[in-house]
């Protein structure tokens, strides 16, 4: 049960997302809107409910799966991006280098801030 209510607030932001998608008519996935104001709500609330861990350890299991529909739709587009390989390798590897540089910098962040509140104790 506790896993059915993770799926269940995880479905909730994405169709809130989805929502401001429409409403203000913003140019961005609603899955990413739903996911920043996820981010918001357990910066607020300080803390992530275990039901919402279990659904979500449950999916990154997965994530391969979630990822591979935009994968395959890249391959039935490709002939849209013929002449522009190129900047499609250089947007894709600037991107993954700052993905990992911004998730390098954060879990340091992260890591000595746990240090620090664990010496305080």
């Amino acid at each position: 049960m506790p896993m059915l209510r993770g799926f269940l607030i995880l479905v909730l932001f994405f169709l809130f997302g989805e929502a401001l998608r429409l409403v203000f008519l913003i140019p961005v996935s609603g899955g990413v809107l739903g996911m920043i104001g996820m981010t918001l709500t357990l910066m607020v609330k300080g803390s992530v409910s275990d039901s919402l861990a279990a659904a979500s350890q449950g999916l990154i299991s997965v994530l391969v799966l979630l990822i591979m529909p935009g994968v395959v739709g890249v391959f039935f587009t490709a002939d849209q991006f013929s002449g522009q390989w190129l900047a499609v390798a250089v947007a894709l590897l600037v991107g993954t280098f700052l993905s990992v540089l911004t998730t390098l910098l954060l879990m340091k962040f992260l890591v000595q801030g746990r240090n620090r509140s664990q010496a305080n104790d």
